[in-house]
């Protein structure tokens, strides 16, 4: 098995055979989400997505348990990133400021992971796609549900509490979701689907935060 390393220190790349097998996953995700984005999730089939990549149906079940799976593939690996970069925070920090700062610090590295797997402009219209199919929309709140729970209990464990005595944590990153929820649809619902715009959208909306918690709405 071929094992060549980029340098002296770096981790080996992989082999041929690994190479080969995250070509097809990708070639898998991107027809997938183009079919999608193309014909919506109900018009679409496995079979669908196995043939435009010229593989068998049983190809596509060594890589993806399902068409859920695939659909979700792409913001399952923003998502890691995400969860990655909370754990890896300075100690120290106040819980909510490890969440924006996970969020807004890992942006880069985050756009570079999907922008090599598929353009924005097809995630942005998939996600146009999960928010107005039902069975996805709902695949979607369980799947944010899941990772705010992860979430959660890192948060717990940073500041050496309970996840299942003290509320706080999960208070917490329920707020934060619901943030990154509005950001994603306020981005979803305009013009510029720029990595950047996006990122402008979610600076505006965790400095929020505080004030629409706290602060008294009114102007009058």
């Amino acid at each position: 098995m071929e094992t060549a390393v980029t340098a002296v220190g770096a981790l080996p790349r992989p082999g041929l055979r690994e190479r080969k097998k995250q070509r097809t996953r990708d070639a898998l995700v991107r027809a997938a989400l183009e079919l999608i984005a193309t014909r919506g999730y109900e018009g679409t089939t496995v079979d669908d997505i196995a043939a435009a990549v010229d593989v068998s149906q049983r190809t596509f079940f060594r890589y993806f348990a399902s068409k859920e799976e695939v659909a979700f593939f792409v913001p399952r690996l923003a998502e890691s990133h995400v969860v990655e970069a909370v754990r890896e925070r300075p100690p120290g920090e106040a819980p909510l400021e490890v969440l924006r700062r996970a969020v807004l610090d890992s942006w880069d590295g985050i756009t570079e992971a999907v922008e090599q797997l598929v353009p924005l402009e097809l995630h942005m219209r998939v996600y146009r796609v999960i928010e107005s199919t039902p069975v996805l929309f709902a695949a979607h709140l369980r799947r944010a549900a899941e990772l705010e729970e992860e979430l959660a209990r890192i948060v717990a464990e940073r500041e050496g509490l309970d996840v299942d005595a003290d509320p706080r944590p999960r208070i917490l990153v329920a707020a934060f979701g619901g943030v990154i929820r509005v950001a994603e649809r306020r981005w979803s619902a305009g013009d510029d689907f720029s990595a950047a715009a996006m990122r402008d959208l979610m600076t505006t909306c965790l400095d929020h935060v505080g004030p629409a918690l706290t602060g008294n709405w009114r102007t009058d």
